[in-house]
């Protein structure tokens, strides 16, 4: 189990620095310009996005460095849980902007997230 809860979390740790780097340090207008799963940026203001941007890029530093240094290991799933609440908010945001398809992605998240929050908390905790 240990191993499906590093191979997730690394997973979603590069998913979401990537995706946070991208909404940090680019533009709205080329975000909303970049595809139909994008347009969502349309009902915030610029700071908004890449506020999002940098809550995920902490989250995925939380996902790794806690555990890997262990230094606090407890901020792992607690980044997990922070994820699970920022991804309801985004499956919110698809539902309001009757976006089926996008809110399943966002749902798998959730679940991804799910999965290593109750891992790390109650299946294979860091500290005993």
């Amino acid at each position: 189990m240990n191993i499906a809860l590093w191979i997730v979390t690394v997973l979603l740790a590069v998913a979401y620095l990537l995706g946070g780097a991208f909404k940090v340090f680019t533009p709205k207008e080329k975000i909303a310009a970049s595809g139909a799963s994008a347009k969502w940026v349309e009902d915030f203001i610029p700071g908004s996005v890449k506020a999002i941007g940098a809550v995920e890029m902490l989250a995925a530093t939380a996902l790794i460095l806690p555990a890997a240094l262990n230094t606090a290991p407890v901020l792992v799933p607690l980044a997990a849980l922070g994820l699970v609440l920022l991804m309801l908010g985004a499956t919110l945001t698809r539902y309001r902007r009757h976006e089926p398809t996008y809110m399943a992605v966002d749902l798998a998240y959730v679940l991804l997230a799910t999965f290593v929050t109750w891992g790390r908390f109650a299946l294979e905790p860091f500290t005993g």
